[in-house]
């Protein structure tokens, strides 16, 4: 099965990997052997290259080609594109957003 191996380096979103270790836990629970998540990965990949045809798949694969398109020309441009560079607030400053006003000091 494994003749010819080649390592790659995945960067996946957490919710993936989550969703991926709970798929791993389900299988290992049906199959009453342990199925790691690398085993878990590498079915998903193959079964998903046979699917070369599918409308979903090919979704998938053009909203993420656009995505890193996008992020390799911010990074191009310096991060000078609009809203570049700013990360996202996790809570407004005080006042700001909570519908009440401050007054501004005379």
């Amino acid at each position: 099965m494994f003749e010819h191996k080649t390592k790659v380096l995945l960067v996946l979103p957490q919710d993936a990997v989550d969703r991926a270790r709970v798929l791993a836990g389900k299988a290992t629970t049906l199959l009453k052997i342990p199925v790691s998540l690398q085993i878990v990965l590498r079915a998903l990949i193959e079964e998903g290259l046979k699917r070369n045809g599918d409308r979903g798949l090919l979704a998938n694969i053009e909203g993420q080609a656009q995505a890193v398109r996008r992020i390799r020309s911010l990074a191009a441009q310096g991060g000078r594109a609009e809203g570049a560079g700013q990360r996202p607030r996790a809570h407004p400053p005080p006042g700001e957003g909570t519908g009440s006003r401050q007054r501004r000091p005379k």
